[in-house]
């Protein structure tokens, strides 16, 4: 399937530099953002009330479900007021950047409650997809992500599917598809709550339970 132009290029060293400026400036107008990550295509922009109310709108979220955070350095948890507890940190340094989500506490007074989980965590992820990580440096805030799709259908794969299913959040320039090309099947990332004194495991996904027990010996398993 051809990827209409509406769809930027967002693959080689070249288009990724190419794409920043405008990229950049349609996420300090707080809209939302498609983007490719290390396993789908999401949704996010800037930490920010009105950014993450325009990401809620069009991603038509329940109440309660909380996005993560993509973040392309430790730095930026420093930025959110956002604490490595001990298990977190041995984690972090194992398998960051890359598939898993680490659930958080702090940032109280930096991060929206939207972003919140029922107990307070935020989740965060740094993502090991180059591109994307270089937006996010050259961005220098974290960026929300959601999986990019309507409710009851598969997270995309392709900027082409999510410019024929959001064809009118494009077209009114609310949206802003970076096409990173069709993604490779792949397993989400693990999900690993650290709010308190032992990790525990909330989503299983691409790392699995013995590897993150070689960071986490008292990690407790999904039930």
């Amino acid at each position: 399937m051809k990827v209409p132009s509406r769809a930027v290029p967002f693959w080689s060293p070249e288009e990724v530099q190419a794409s920043l400026r405008d990229t950049i400036a349609h996420l300090n107008q707080r809209r939302v953002l498609a983007y490719p990550t290390e396993t789908v295509y999401g949704f996010g922009g800037g930490v920010d009330h009105e950014s993450v109310r325009n990401l809620v709108a069009l991603k038509s979220r329940a109440r309660g479900k909380p996005f993560l955070l993509l973040i392309a350095g430790v730095d930026m948890l420093l930025r959110l007021d956002l604490s490595l507890t001990h298990a977190a940190s041995s984690l972090a340094a194992r398998f960051w950047p890359g598939p898993l989500t680490l659930v958080l506490p702090g940032g109280e007074k930096r991060v929206p409650p939207e972003l919140r989980g029922p107990e307070g965590g935020v989740a965060v992820r740094w993502t090991s997809h180059a591109a994307l990580g270089r937006l996010i440096r050259a961005y220098g805030d974290p960026i929300t992500s959601t999986s990019a799709n309507r409710p009851g259908t598969p997270p995309a794969d392709s900027a082409a599917i999510i410019v024929r299913d959001w064809w009118d959040a494009v077209a009114r320039g609310q949206l802003r598809v970076l096409d990173g090309g069709t993604l490779k099947p792949s397993e989400p990332s693990t999900v690993v709550d650290c709010m308190g004194t032992r990790p525990r495991v909330i989503r299983p996904g691409a790392i699995s339970l013995d590897d993150l027990r070689l960071a986490a010996p008292t990690l407790i398993p999904m039930a």
